[in-house]
């Protein structure tokens, strides 16, 4: 896929999902995401809410 496709198709779709998270650090995996690959999250991965959301 292009990197336009990814960014305009995918990405939002994974984010609607919960596999993805936009942290102020860049992308992380979500909990939906870690549960998926039947993993764990690492610990300390938690993201604080934005005081500017919601």
């Amino acid at each position: 896929e292009s990197r336009d496709t990814l960014e305009d198709v995918i990405e939002p779709f994974l984010i609607q999902e919960g596999f993805v998270l936009r942290t102020q650090r860049g992308r992380m995996l979500g909990e939906p995401g870690w549960r998926h690959l039947g993993l764990a999250p690492p610990a300390g991965t938690a993201i604080q809410p934005d005081l500017l959301d919601g």
